[in-house]
């Protein structure tokens, strides 16, 4: 294929090869590379949960997927390059965790699952063997975690540190989906650990990011900026986005959006493509009136769900003519999700069905869904805004219960949790 407008992308692999992840270099790679590599787990899995689904599994080797821009993108050339490297040498360990791992980085960058499979594909002849390799371990962990078996992906890690506990990545990966169901002390345990190998800024970065959603959110802004500053300008661009993501987070969860509009737009000058860190900025300009912006930030978006969501409720707040055609659009994709039995995307789902098809009780049956498998700050705000326009509070009992232990400081979530508590049962 020639570096044109656009390419075509094919199944990559033999028939039944597919789906997503992050994988440890360690033994393939130097240890400079090794470290760039967790760097790049962080930021993968910081956004994974949020922008990917599960992965479309063609039946057919020749089957156009869909012609995919290249132009302009020399990380998706590389990977083109690889693929065909690897498809000449498909038994190349080596060269299927390279490809595996750029695959995975890719579908957080560009939020397009379909690179899961293809990570998938390249890892067909170890991932299925009852003790894969631990750097296949760590890729299907990160694959399980996609599709939302975080049980699975637990126990693919927990293998991974009996034997490797000074494996940095796979303790990183386990904090964070740890962070995600809402063990909090258990992934404080695992953003500890790093303190002992890796860099200040992984640790510290990761246990914020923790921190920040268990009632310690003003130490944690302040920790995290104080590592910020100690790193410098030399530090990784992908491990600055990670940390001035989480860190902008943190700072709009507090209600101050001035901090917080800094940090993003410091996350956005590093010049990475990253589909969780637009997802978090538009849902901060949305949160303080600012569709137009919105339009602006995600004119080019609309490919990506979760994007294309957060661009039509752009377009309601402003009454623009998009908005019907980008609603069936919706409509439709959720469908096809549904349709695949595709779970990942229930917190978009809920959203779309809450805010634009003004369907509350679907919307809360959805959130509830949702709820049962991940505790994140939007997870909660979902259901609680679903109980409330279908006037079910009793149905936000797992939430406030949830808020009370975890003690998370969300202006949002805590003005919600504040009228539901006057509803009465």
């Amino acid at each position: 294929m020639t570096g044109s407008e656009s390419s075509t992308v094919k199944s990559l692999d033999e028939p039944r090869r597919r789906t997503s992840a992050c994988g440890n270099l360690r033994g393939f790679f130097s240890p400079h590379t090794a470290r760039q590599a967790v760097v790049a787990a962080a930021v993968t899995l910081a956004g994974a949960f949020s922008a990917c689904a599960a992965p479309y599994l063609p039946a057919d080797d020749a089957q156009v997927l869909e012609r995919l821009p290249t132009a302009g993108n020399q990380n998706l050339r590389e990977l083109r390059r690889l693929h065909a490297d690897l498809a000449r040498n498909p038994e190349d360990l080596a060269l299927a965790i390279r490809v595996a791992t750029q695959d995975i980085e890719a579908a957080r960058a560009e939020s397009d699952p379909r690179y899961n499979g293809y990570a998938e594909a390249a890892l067909s002849p170890w991932i299925a063997l009852p003790s894969p390799p631990n750097a296949v371990l760590l890729l299907r962990a990160t694959l399980r975690q996609t599709t939302h078996d975080f049980h699975g992906a637990l126990e693919d890690l927990n293998r991974v540190i009996s034997t490797d506990p000074r494996n940095l990545q796979a303790r990183l990966t386990r904090a964070i989906i740890l962070q995600v169901v809402g063990e909090y002390p258990d992934a404080l345990k695992n953003c500890f650990s790093l303190a002992l190998f890796a860099d200040n800024l992984v640790a510290t970065t990761c246990i914020a990011s923790v921190n920040g959603l268990n009632g310690h959110a003003q130490a944690s802004r302040e920790a995290l900026q104080d590592a910020l500053d100690r790193a410098g300008a030399d530090e990784s661009p992908q491990l600055r986005l990670w940390a001035l993501t989480i860190l902008a987070e943190i700072d709009a969860r507090a209600g101050d959006g001035v901090a917080a509009e800094g940090h993003f737009r410091q996350a956005l000058a590093l010049g990475l493509r990253d589909g969780y860190l637009l997802s978090a900025y538009a849902d901060f300009l949305l949160d303080a009136g600012r569709p137009q912006e919105v339009l602006v930030l995600l004119a080019n978006e609309s490919r990506i769900d979760a994007l294309l969501l957060r661009l039509a409720l752009a377009e309601q707040m402003l009454g623009t003519r998009a908005l019907s055609q980008h609603i069936f659009e919706l409509s439709e994709r959720f469908h096809m999700s549904r349709l695949r039995s595709d779970t990942s995307h229930q917190r978009e789902a809920a959203r779309f069905t809450l805010h634009l098809l003004k369907r509350a009780p679907e919307a809360l049956q959805l959130a509830e869904q949702n709820w049962s498998a991940q505790h994140e700050p939007w997870d909660a705000r979902i259901l609680l805004e679903a109980a409330l326009a279908s006037g079910a509070s009793i149905a936000a009992r797992p939430v406030l219960e949830w808020l009370r232990t975890s003690q998370l400081e969300d202006s949002q979530i805590r003005s919600l949790a504040a009228r539901l508590r006057e509803v009465p049962q």
